[in-house]
C-alpha cells in the first residue's frame, strides 16, 4: 500500500484502442502507481530548469561534520541494514541505485562507506567501463539491463548507461565503433537515447524497481587537489590514471553533457539528486540518508504469519522441545 503523500502517478487511462460501447459494464480502466522521489534540496527538478552552477560543491555551513557526521552515518548504516532485510522478506520491490560523476568524485569509497553494514547477500555491484565485443553487438541499454537487481535486493550501478550520453556525447567518434544500424546523427541522437532511458525506466518503475540516480558534484578544483594526493601519496598511485588528466582538458563540455542528462531523466519515479562532493564524510551521509527516507517510504514490512504457518511453527517448537 503506498502511504499518502508517496502516490506519484495514477494516470486513470480509457483503454481507447477498442470503442467503448463493447466493454459494457465492465469497461476496464488502467492504473500506474509509482513513488515520489523524497524531498531534498539536491533533488534536481522534474521541470529542467537544473542548472550546474547552481548545485553547491561544498555541504552548507549547518550540516553536520566531525564525529556528529560520523555518528549520523553510523545510524543511518544500521537502518538501512533494517530495511534491507525486510526489503529482502517483503521480495516486492527491487532497489537500482546509479552512480555517476567526474573522475576522483568518491564513488567507491561512498558505495564502500554506505553499504557497510548491509548483508553482502542483498546487494550487487557493477562497474561499467568500455563496452566488450559482445555488448557492442546489443543496444546501448542491454548489458546494464541483464546486470538489474531482482526483487528484494539492491543494485548498484558504478557508471551506468548514462555514459552512452557523457562520455560518448564528449567524445562522439565513440559512435563509429559502435556498430549502429544507421548514421548517427547529432542533432538526434542524444535527445533518441533520452527518450530510451526514460523509457527504460519508467518500465522498471512500474514494475517495482525503485530508482535513485546520484551525481556527485565534486569541483575541478577538489578534483586536483585529489589527483595530486594519488601522485604524492604512493598508497594511492595504484588510483592515478594519466588518461584522468586529459579529460580534465574537457571539463566544461562534461558539465554541459551532465547538466542536458540530469534535465532530461530527472523524474518523480527516477530522481536524480546532485550530491555536494567535495566533502567525502557529508557526501556519504547525505546519500545513505537519501537511500533510508526512500526505502522508509515503500512501507516495508516483514511477511504476516498465516493461522496455519503458525499452527506448524508452535508444533515444530513443541517436538524440539520435547525432543
Amino acid at each position: 500500500m503506498v502511504s499518502s503523500g508517496r502516490l506519484v502517478e495514477s494516470n486513470v487511462r480509457l483503454m481507447m484502442a477498442v470503442p467503448a460501447r463493447l466493454w459494457g459494464a465492465n469497461l476496464r480502466v488502467q492504473v500506474s502507481v509509482m513513488f515520489e522521489a523524497v524531498s531534498s534540496p539536491y533533488l534536481v527538478p522534474f521541470d529542467g530548469a537544473f542548472r550546474v552552477p547552481a548545485f553547491p560543491t561544498t555541504p552548507p555551513e549547518s550540516g553536520p561534520s566531525g564525529k556528529a557526521a560520523k555518528k549520523a552515518l553510523k545510524d543511518r548504516i544500521d537502518e538501512l541494514d533494517d530495511l534491507q532485510r525486510m526489503l529482502a522478506a517483503q521480495d516486492r520491490y527491487s532497489v537500482l541505485v546509479v552512480f555517476q560523476a567526474m573522475d576522483a568524485a568518491g564513488k567507491d569509497g561512498t558505495i564502500r562507506a554506505v553499504m557497510s553494514g548491509i548483508n553482502p547477500a542483498g546487494v550487487q555491484v557493477f562497474s561499467f567501463k568500455r563496452p566488450s565485443a559482445l555488448e557492442l553487438d546489443h543496444d546501448f541499454l542491454w548489458r546494464s539491463a541483464a546486470r538489474l537487481p531482482e526483487r528484494g535486493r539492491i543494485g548498484i550501478f558504478n557508471r551506468s548507461y548514462y555514459e552512452e550520453v557523457l562520455v560518448v556525447r564528449v567524445h562522439p567518434a565513440i559512435l563509429d565503433g559502435q556498430r549502429l544500424p544507421y548514421p548517427a546523427d547529432p542533432a538526434r541522437i542524444w535527445d533518441e537515447r533520452f527518450e530510451s532511458i526514460r523509457d527504460h525506466e519508467k518500465h522498471l518503475a512500474r514494475n517495482g524497481t525503485v530508482i535513485l540516480k546520484f551525481w556527485l558534484n565534486v569541483s575541478r578544483e577538489e578534483q586536483k587537489r585529489r589527483f595530486l594526493d594519488r601522485i604524492d601519496e604512493p598508497e594511492k598511485n595504484w588510483k592515478f590514471n594519466a588518461g584522468d588528466v586529459d579529460e580534465r582538458e574537457h571539463w566544461d563540455t562534461y558539465m554541459s553533457a551532465y547538466e542536458d542528462a540530469l534535465n532530461a531523466t530527472s523524474r518523480p519515479w527516477a530522481p536524480w539528486y546532485a550530491i555536494p562532493a567535495d566533502d567525502k564524510r557529508f557526501m556519504r551521509l547525505a546519500v545513505s540518508e537519501i537511500v533510508c527516507r526512500t526505502l522508509s517510504s515503500l512501507a516495508l514490512a516483514y511477511p504476516e504469519v498465516s493461522a496455519d504457518d503458525r499452527r506448524e511453527l508452535l508444533e515444530a517448537r513443541e517436538r524440539l522441545v520435547s525432543g
